[in-house]
């Protein structure tokens, strides 16, 4: 995987498996295709967005796609839409054109695929440091404590959607956390597995500021690489913020390019 040859082949194989033949990322959602994207739909508290775009999309077939997902939005009563931009989607000038509709860009993430078998090996924890499964309630509490103190953020959202999974979904997908001596959560993750793709995705791998440095996050990756590659998962995928794409890249991980959120919040 480190030609360019292989980045674009796996790159395609990516596109088609996990975006335009997307599923469901939990209960409650829907996959659609509508025209020439494919969106994720739910409730108020769900991911809503499009994840694949033609890519025989022109100018004006974007400015048509666009303004229907707004519609889109605004039918569902919505408090947000996102738009997945990756760096290779079509047309070239798609994110200022997203922009022009109202659609505000985050901050790019770094596609990084890397071998699940590559990343198995063990990791030595911290002293007085537990990995714990996640399969409660209680457990997904420590999860969302454990993301808003690594990131700042609120995690109600979160302990929504893990909690919902666990109860009517769990079978593809693998929570953990770390906790200290005193049994406070100071780094947490999430795995996707995705049957018959091929991929698995880490998600919300999050180390407290005072931890970082110490190995956490890289158990919390051989962890997860361990389970995917158990149940015959070919590929890890992470979406990478800056602070972890640097840390993934010295694990092996391959840059496959960047993926920007564009939202898209209604006026009130």
């Amino acid at each position: 995987m480190r030609s360019d040859v292989d980045v674009h082949e796996v790159r395609a194989l990516y596109d088609r498996a996990m975006r335009e033949h997307a599923r469901p990322d939990g209960p409650g959602v829907r996959v659609e295709r509508a025209g020439p994207v494919v969106r994720q739909v739910g409730g108020p508290d769900d991911w809503n967005g499009v994840v694949w775009s033609s890519p025989d999309l022109d100018a004006e077939g974007a400015d048509a796609a666009i303004a229907a997902q707004i519609g889109h939005c605004a039918a569902l009563g919505l408090p947000e839409f996102e738009w997945k931009l990756y760096a290779h989607d079509r047309p070239g000038d798609l994110g200022g054109r997203l922009r022009a509709a109202g659609f505000a860009p985050g901050p790019p993430e770094t596609l990084l695929v890397a071998p699940a078998e590559s990343l198995t090996g063990p990791v030595a924890l911290p002293d007085g440091v537990t990995l714990l499964p996640v399969t409660d309630a209680a457990g997904a509490e420590l999860m969302a404590l454990a993301h808003e103190r690594a990131f700042g953020t609120d995690g109600r959202r979160l302990l929504h959607q893990v909690v919902k999974r666990l109860e009517r979904a769990p079978e593809d997908f693998v929570a953990v956390v770390a906790v200290d001596g005193d049994g406070e959560p100071v780094c947490s993750g999430r795995l996707e597995l995705h049957p018959g793709t091929g991929f698995a995705g880490l998600w919300g791998g999050g180390t407290v500021a005072a931890w970082r440095g110490r190995g956490l996050y890289r158990a919390l990756v051989a962890y997860r690489a361990r389970i995917a590659a158990e149940r015959g998962h070919r590929h890890l995928q992470v979406d990478a913020s800056g602070m972890s794409a640097p840390i993934l890249a010295r694990l092996g991980f391959t840059a496959f390019g960047t993926t920007t959120p564009y939202v898209y919040r209604p006026a009130h």
